[in-house]
């Protein structure tokens, strides 16, 4: 059982809070119960699981044949992101880049707060949107508050990084409709549009938008009318309101 801060691994694990060792490493840290359990559910490449010394005899059957180091309850607390954590962690490797083009698909520009985009991963998950391109300036998909937001959905879902300019003329290039989103004069209320087999929408950053040059490259641009004093709806609503309508 490791019980010192000045542990290697330890001292690697803590730093897969940070978004640049991350990138540098390729994985990243799914916290808790459920994630571990969707992780290892969906095939993910799980390197270990680390256990704290509370658990130690107390694991659920799924996490049997995975290489395991036990930590002391003290180092639990120093890994997790969480006040008051569950004592399991699984350290993952991020799914690689993929050029595969999905059918349904949801671009992320500038969305920043790791809530919002947790929760518009879930829903894409649940809409059947199974690709989420996250533009320049968006949050990383893989910061522990996004993680547990987005409640397994990571595991189910294509999450790429990319030009959002590029896989715009990508998804014109297969005849796939896109969609802006948009409360100029010139957009139009998503009901009037009909569900697709193939669909893709952009949603924008929480306080100014969708970038206007990307609406520039979109076929129309849509709004969710809003029928009382609200100036506007969260980012992750509206996101969810149009992916449910559009997916056939």
């Amino acid at each position: 059982m490791i019980t010192s801060r000045q542990n290697g691994q330890v001292k690697a694990w803590i730093k897969l809070n940070r978004k640049k060792e991350r990138e540098k490493t390729g994985l990243f840290i799914a916290e808790g119960f459920h994630l571990v359990e969707e992780a290892i559910k969906s095939q993910m490449s799980i390197k270990e699981l680390i256990i704290s010394e509370k658990l130690n005899n107390d694991l659920p059957n799924y996490t049997n044949g995975y290489p395991q180091t036990v930590i002391s309850d003290e180092l639990s607390n120093e890994i997790a992101d969480t006040e008051t954590p569950q004592g399991i962690f699984a350290v993952v490797e991020m799914p690689k880049q993929s050029n595969q083009l999905h059918s349904k698909v949801l671009l992320l520009d500038q969305v920043q707060d790791p809530g919002n985009l947790g929760t518009i991963i879930r829903s894409a998950d649940a809409a059947g949107f199974t690709q989420v391109i996250c533009g320049e300036g968006t949050v990383d998909p893989y910061n522990a508050k996004v993680l547990r937001s987005g409640q397994g959905s990571h595991f189910h879902v294509d999450i790429q990084s990319a030009d959002l300019n590029e896989y715009i003329s990508k998804l014109k290039r297969q005849s796939i409709p896109v969609y802006g989103t948009d409360l100029s004069k010139d957009s139009i209320d998503y009901k009037t549009v009909c569900p697709k087999d193939k669909v893709a929408i952009i949603v924008g950053n929480e306080g100014s938008g969708v970038n206007k040059e990307l609406l520039e490259l979109v076929d129309g641009t849509l709004h969710v009318p809003i029928k009382g004093q609200a100036e506007s709806l969260n980012v992750a609503v509206a996101a969810s309101i149009l992916m449910f309508h559009l997916s056939n």
